[in-house]
């Protein structure tokens, strides 16, 4: 069942969202107020989560507060990948949360961690211990990325590949499980806590991965996991197939959704991390998916099961 809705992804990485055109985040908080408000209008009791910030930066939760963005969500999200991509230690994840913390009452979610085997397996496997180690019972939701290698040949979600030289090669290393299916040492060391810290895997367009991925994860024991519904995706043929077909193999996961990604021809930058020109229809979007995937149940009065009298 989908549990939380998460409003993009990212926001503060050029990766995903457009600071060109957006420089001081005000157009994006203008789509998490308005998505914020659809989707509890939609479902009250689904969690809101401010989409996961990387790079951690409280300066940047303050500017979404400044611009209203805090009032519509239930949650602020924060992602971190040490050994890669972050140029702190793995051991100051407790202080990186704080660092959020401080800024906000909302509760804190690490929604994306991970360590790579980029360079070595092992230093996955030291990984997945050190974060378990620091962050279970310190936060409510852990999810770890991801399950699956991403395929050298489906490419990365970047938009700054020259500028990350080799470490771009590092995103294909990210999973528990090589592209190839065969499991990496990393899986047996992420097993004791699957319970405790769920799992972070994107599905693209008609994924082939998708049962295996489920298959996996009730083997290890998950119960959290985070996906995403993309709105550039849901431009394609047969999209909604796509997308029950998606949410009908989760339905067993307590699963945040992650909804993200500008259809080209919907925004000035022509891409997927461009503001849309109308933020209304990103939120029509998400409104739309959690009537679909998550409606709100329709409690009975009293008086409606009372038999009627004659």
């Amino acid at each position: 069942m989908i549990e939380a809705a998460m409003i993009w992804n990212e926001p503060n990485n050029k990766s995903h969202w457009d600071p060109e055109l957006d420089p001081d985040w005000s157009r994006f908080g203008q789509c998490v107020t308005l998505a914020g408000q659809a989707i509890k209008q939609a479902n009250p009791a689904i969690t809101r989560v401010l989409g996961g910030m990387s790079p951690i930066d409280p300066l940047w939760v303050r500017r979404m507060e400044g611009h209203g963005a805090l009032d519509h969500v239930d949650v602020v999200a924060v992602h971190g990948f040490p050994l890669d991509w972050n140029l702190w230690q793995i051991q100051e994840w407790p202080a990186k949360v704080a660092e959020i913390e401080a800024v906000t009452d909302k509760p804190v979610w690490v929604t994306e961690v991970g360590v790579g085997s980029f360079g070595a397996e092992e230093v996955q496997v030291f990984g997945v211990q050190k974060t378990a180690e620091l962050l279970v019972g310190r936060v409510p939701r852990i999810f770890w990325y991801s399950l699956f290698d991403l395929p050298q040949e489906w490419g990365a979600t970047t938009r700054h590949r020259e500028a990350e030289g080799s470490s771009y090669y590092r995103h294909f290393y990210m999973g528990l499980i090589r592209a190839d299916g065969t499991p990496k040492p990393g899986l047996d060391a992420y097993a004791p806590h699957a319970a405790d810290m769920g799992l972070m895997q994107w599905f693209h367009y008609q994924d082939p991965r998708l049962d295996d991925a489920v298959a996996w994860m009730k083997r290890l024991g998950v119960r959290h996991l985070r996906t995403g519904l993309s709105w550039a995706d849901s431009f394609r043929p047969d999209a909604l197939g796509w997308f029950d077909r998606q949410m009908e193999a989760l339905a067993d996961f307590d699963t945040t959704v992650t909804f993200c990604f500008t259809p080209e021809h919907l925004g000035p930058g022509a891409h997927h991390t461009s503001p849309p020109h109308d933020p209304q229809q990103f939120a029509d979007f998400c409104a739309a998916m959690i009537e679909r995937y998550a409606p709100a149940r329709v409690e009975a009065t009293p008086a409606a099961l009372q038999p009627a009298l004659t």
